[in-house]
């Protein structure tokens, strides 16, 4: 099974969860930064470090270096839930909305009530899927050593 992987340091444990943070600008395993650009865009666009909370099943403690994996399609199923979910709810909202007007003067307003309905509603349930997936959360995979 193919997985991301970075470097991060262990800033505090929380029982069997670890805060952690993450190196900045270093891209993944694959690239170390070079060619795609993703070091590069982090640089830019996130200036303070990010913290994460990652499951620590090799107990390791504060101030460890470690390596943060997550399988390659929880990524993938992340942004469908977060983008294109809200997306879908938001169209079929107004598409509702706006069949049971019999004005046509009216449509426009009730399919855009509709849309931002269903664009709430898409939150929503993006945020309840997401909460219910615990067990995809990234993870500890090994301490880090300089190879």
């Amino acid at each position: 099974m193919i997985m991301l992987e970075t470097r991060a340091i262990i800033v505090r444990v929380e029982g069997r969860y670890a805060l952690v943070r993450a190196n900045q600008g270093n891209g993944c395993e694959q690239c170390n930064g070079k060619g795609c650009g993703t070091g590069k865009l982090s640089q830019m666009f996130c200036s303070k470090p990010r913290q994460f909370r990652v499951d620590n099943p090799i107990h390791a403690g504060v101030g460890d270096e470690v390596v943060i994996s997550v399988v390659e399609g929880a990524v993938l199923r992340g942004i469908g839930l977060v983008y294109l979910l809200p997306l879908l709810l938001l169209v079929v909202g107004a598409a509702l909305a706006s069949m049971g007007v019999e004005q046509p003067s009216q449509r426009d307003g009730y399919a855009a009530a509709g849309a931002m309905l269903g664009l709430i509603a898409g939150f929503v349930v993006a945020r309840w899927i997401a909460s219910r997936q615990a067990n995809s959360r990234p993870y500890v995979a090994r301490p880090w050593r300089e190879e």
